[in-house]
């Protein structure tokens, strides 16, 4: 017996970063090279990114200064551990709206959830967000808490894989996993390519799932994970001591390209990917959803939802995927429709999901994305008077 997906939350922080103010803030940079100022505009004018969010204020350029920019518009470069304060500080708001958003839609007592599965590899901190999610949700204190860390943009798809066996070992399991990250802590100037790449296609969120042994929503079929070792050194994710250190090459494009309908093919039906009508490819970038696209033959309108959540949020990593999910079922599904979900990390790693819609998924009135204090006013408090 396969697990359901009864229904997808989101939040996004409050402060939206204009894609060409960001990249004019980094191009004003004094210590860029004459390489950075060439690589700094073509990366964020060919993203395909319009708009992102932020939990540092400071990174628009109108805000007042803080921590990770001067009164001059020069970018700070924090160490790792006062990158990681602000994490402690400004991630638990995220992982508590979109708990909270996920558990009203899927109409469910909070009392009810037996396991909650938090994922993020943006930051460190114990006691975790999970006791936030307990206590603002006002979840049991005996409820099974597991945490999915620093496994990069694909950590939905293991989480989501641990929800599926709680609740094949307990029909009366409710899951709840939430992914949260805060990739802007991470942004610095610098001429090296791979972080002008993260500079310009990195935003924060996050989004949560409730998983029940049955009900209407969204039914896990089939999982499938393929590791690509050639591009382990293409792909990763490192602490370095300002920061997390993203390497994110060039080649990476090209080898999704090659190995995604090798990755998917498990999961297809005998027609191919022609078959699924609803796809939700993780954007990690506009190049690699290109070479995907062009991998599985899929069309635009298949690769719509996945072209919109990097146009509106960019990259929030693990969250991303079910941001693309769901915008993809926001219109409604027919009962019984296929769904085929991936995304790529470091490794480099493809993880799949098969998906079928069961029972029906109308259009709901409440907003697609919620904001942090619309859930919650710990955000505000937590930023206000940061300088």
């Amino acid at each position: 017996m396969s697990a359901t997906i009864r229904a997808i939350g989101t939040a996004v922080p409050t402060r939206t970063l204009e894609q060409a103010a960001v990249r004019d803030l980094f191009v004003r940079q004094p210590d860029l090279g004459r390489l950075g100022r060439r690589l700094v505009p073509a990366a964020f004018d060919a993203s395909a990114v319009e708009h992102r969010h932020t939990v540092l204020d400071e990174l628009d350029a109108s805000h007042a200064a803080g921590t990770f920019r001067d009164d001059a518009g020069i970018l700070r470069s924090p160490s790792t551990g006062t990158r990681n304060d602000r994490y402690r500080e400004l991630a638990p708001p995220l992982f508590v709206a979109a708990a909270q958003d996920a558990v009203q839609r899927a109409g469910i007592d909070a009392t009810s959830i037996t396991h909650v599965v938090t994922v993020s590899c943006t930051g460190f901190t114990q006691p975790g967000p999970d006791l936030d999610i307990v206590r603002e949700l006002g979840l049991r204190p005996t409820v099974f808490r597991q945490h999915i860390g620093f496994m990069g943009c694909c950590a939905a798809f293991p989480a989501l894989r641990v929800a599926d066996a709680f609740a094949a070992s307990d029909p009366d399991a409710v899951v709840l996993v939430v992914c949260a990250e805060l990739c802007t802590l991470h942004v610095r100037a610098s001429d090296d390519p791979d972080q002008i790449v993260a500079n310009s296609v990195f935003g924060d969120g996050a989004a949560a799932v409730v998983v029940t042994a049955d009900g209407p929503g969204l039914r896990m079929d089939d999982f499938a994970t393929t590791v690509v070792p050639e591009g382990a050194s293409e792909m990763a994710w490192n602490i370095g001591d300002e920061g997390f250190e993203m390497v994110l090459s060039t080649a990476v494009p090209k080898l999704v390209g090659a190995t995604v309908a090798q990755a998917v093919g498990p999961l297809l039906p005998a027609g191919g990917a022609a078959d699924i009508p609803v796809w939700a490819v993780h954007p990690g970038g506009r190049a690699i959803l290109d070479r995907t696209q062009d991998a599985l033959g899929l069309s635009d309108e298949a690769m719509g939802p996945s072209r919109a959540v990097l146009r509106d949020h960019g990259n929030m990593s693990s969250a991303t995927v079910l941001f693309v999910l769901r915008h993809a079922l926001d219109d409604g599904v027919d009962d019984g429709t296929p769904v085929v979900a991936l995304a790529f990390g470091p490794g480099l790693t493809v993880e799949a999901a098969r998906l079928t819609a069961v029972g029906t998924t109308p259009r709901t009135a409440v907003p697609a994305v919620t904001t942090a204090d619309d859930r919650t006013d710990v955000l505000a408090a937590a930023t206000a008077g940061v300088s």
